[in-house]
């Protein structure tokens, strides 16, 4: 199985999204709350290129992007492919 990391917020209907979309795959990620941990902040923008909005979704190290993002892969059956990798 995959390792999924995620940077959230707590108020983020984004993240709530992507969050569900994994959970309904039963999939289990790694949360970072950068607004409780602001210093986390400047790692998520590095690892993501200049990503600076939430969230951030990484699977095995490589960036996926955002919310649409997953859904986009999603859509295209190529999510799972990703996370059985």
């Amino acid at each position: 199985m995959a390792t999924v990391e995620i940077y959230t917020k707590a108020y983020c209907p984004f993240c709530v999204r992507a969050k569900a979309l994994l959970e309904q795959k039963q999939v289990r990620y790694q949360e970072y709350k950068i607004d409780q941990e602001p210093q986390l902040r400047d790692k998520m923008i590095a690892r993501s290129n200049g990503g600076y909005t939430v969230p951030q979704i990484f699977i095995n190290d490589q960036h996926v992007g955002g919310c649409d993002d997953l859904f986009a892969l999603h859509a295209r059956n190529q999510l799972d492919e990703l996370l059985n990798s």
